[in-house]
């Protein structure tokens, strides 16, 4: 299948029974069950489920980090699981940004140097002015020249960020983004994801383990083993608390 009809083109991502799994110990491990899910443009969705229920395994597919063993993952009009590998990456740079919990600065580099790093590695080096106005966005105006190790978690966090969005991607996944983070420095990364949807007009997809993050989301989505059990629509950090326990997850 390699087309869509005009529906399914408005949406920025989209999975259909998709399935993964892993080998492990010389037994073949389920992890994702058939999710089938959707997001619409301009949307912030987080992923809870308790350990091992297959959130970062759905980021990842997602993402096209990892490829599904069964299933199709789009994004707008393309079907990336039928892309070569190198095409997807290459459609990888152009269109999404990615966030992780462990920032994944370059050491070495200075601020700058890593928000730019994606674009000269894609070969279309970002200039100068747009990446010092993508720090400054993210509040880091005047901390270009400075190293990860000269920065705190949370300036370190907000380089990762200003890395994802300097290319104006049209969806951003983001795993676990506060995690390693305080809750006054996890609360202002919160509220630049947040900009990012309803400024930009950027897709957010992100997993997360807290309730109090999660209600940030306009949408809450729970996985237990692998398939969807619950859809929570602009909740209460209470809320998404319940409905995680209720699914066997930490609160």
């Amino acid at each position: 299948m390699n087309s869509a009809t005009s529906t399914e083109v408005e949406l920025a991502v989209r999975a259909e029974s998709v399935h993964r799994g892993y080998r492990r110990g010389g037994s073949d491990v389920p992890v994702l069950r058939g999710v089938t899910v959707q997001f619409r443009p301009g949307t912030f969705t987080a992923v809870m489920g308790p350990s091992g229920s297959g959130k970062t395994t759905l980021l990842h597919c997602l993402a096209g980090l990892d490829r599904p063993d069964r299933g199709q993952i789009w994004w707008g009009p393309t079907a990336i699981h039928t892309l070569p590998e190198r095409r997807l990456a290459r459609l990888r740079r152009e269109q999404v940004g990615f966030v992780f919990q462990a920032f994944n600065l370059m050491p070495g580099m200075t601020a700058a140097q890593n928000v730019e790093l994606p674009g000269r590695m894609a070969g279309h080096r970002p200039a100068r002015p747009t990446v010092h106005d993508a720090l400054a966005r993210v509040g880091l105006a005047g901390r270009e020249r400075q190293r990860p190790a000269q920065l705190s978690g949370g300036q370190q966090q907000r380089v990762a960020i200003a890395r994802a969005l300097v290319s104006r991607p049209r969806v951003l996944f983001a795993d676990e983004p506060t995690g390693a983070l305080d809750r006054t420095t996890g609360t202002q990364i919160l509220h630049l994801l947040r900009t990012a949807v309803d400024h930009d007009g950027t897709t957010c997809v992100m997993v997360t383990h807290d309730p109090t993050a999660a209600a940030h989301a306009d949408r809450v989505l729970l996985l237990t083993d692998g398939q969807l059990v619950d859809e929570l629509h602009h909740p209460t950090a209470r809320q998404v608390a319940d409905a995680l326990a209720a699914a066997g997850g930490e609160v």
